[in-house]
């Protein structure tokens, strides 16, 4: 197949401000980064909400909305809507955005997982940071399960299935495999799925080529030739875990959420350079990046 669907996700809830003078954190700078990020090259743009005043992560309706008509004003890409939100949002908090706006696209995490981020202040090394939330956040994930339960898979997959939009099932280890398996037999997902490989986080799967072959031959032995995939993976991992997975017939996200760099030692000033990059190594592979209505026919969306 050669076209591949390209992936931004523009702000997350991972990176906080200190750590980029580039990442978006108001409505307007999430939703200009998502449109510089679709002209770039990327069909789909995947969103987080951010409190306009302190730029954290939060699940405030209007503050999506915003962030989507903005983006719909200008251009029609797929848009994919986090229900991970932030560490430690209260599950009932994650989902709402499902039934509230009914976005094409949705994050569906498969299963609970340990993400630590308790390491980085260590590593930054600040004397000062922009505001007072951020170091308890990343240092708080060190006693956090970011959970999924099966009571809450069910839950979220009827609540997809309601609202007419399509799962992004997040597998950051390869158990959460299995977890979306036993919910197709059980009735309460449909093939074909789409499956986004996130790799590199500490407490999920090592970001390494065999793990990735591994992930995707699982998913083969589980679901056959019904589902599409794609992979992420954190911070210097981006680009080779990309380039990797297209090899093997992925397709790809990239993003500041995920990494805060174009090259090493090169800060991305935008998800869009970094969308930019890799559709450039496409061309060198001999892949193109899908427009929206493509990457829409692929996941079995409605095309506009």
């Amino acid at each position: 197949m050669a076209k591949r669907i390209v992936t931004a996700a523009v702000t997350g809830g991972i990176h906080t401000p200190t750590m980029s003078p580039y990442l978006p954190l108001t409505p307007q700078q999430i939703a200009d980064d998502a449109i510089k990020a679709h002209k770039a090259g990327a069909a789909v743009v995947h969103i987080h909400a951010r409190d306009p005043e302190s730029g954290k992560p939060c699940g405030d309706m209007d503050v999506y909305a915003e962030i989507f008509d903005r983006i719909r004003s200008e251009c029609d890409p797929v848009i994919c809507a986090t229900t991970g939100g932030r560490i430690g949002m209260p599950v009932a908090e994650r989902i709402k955005v499902v039934p509230t706006h009914r976005p094409e696209l949705a994050s569906f995490n498969a299963g609970s997982v340990n993400f630590g981020l308790f390491e980085i202040p260590e590593r930054m090394k600040v004397d000062e940071w922009r505001f007072d939330w951020e170091k308890d956040y990343l240092y708080s994930t060190k006693d956090i399960v970011y959970t999924s339960t099966f009571a809450s898979l069910e839950e979220f997959a009827r609540l997809f299935a309601e609202n007419n939009v399509k799962p992004e099932a997040e597998i950051f280890d390869s158990g959460m495999i299995n977890n979306l398996a036993y919910l197709v037999q059980k009735g309460l997902l449909q093939t074909p799925l789409y499956l986004q490989f996130v790799m590199g986080i500490l407490g999920g799967i090592p970001a390494t080529i065999e793990n990735l072959s591994f992930l995707a031959q699982t998913a083969q032995r589980a679901f056959g030739d019904q589902f599409q995939w794609s992979v992420c993976a954190a911070g210097r991992f981006q680009m080779p875990m990309c380039v990797a997975g297209l090899l093997m017939g992925s397709h790809v996200r990239v993003g500041l959420e995920d990494s805060l760099l174009l090259e090493r030692g090169v800060p991305a000033k935008s998800s869009a350079e970094q969308v930019e990059k890799i559709v450039r190594i496409m061309g060198e592979l001999g892949y193109e990046p899908a427009s929206s209505n493509e990457a829409r026919e692929i996941l079995g969306l409605p095309v506009h």
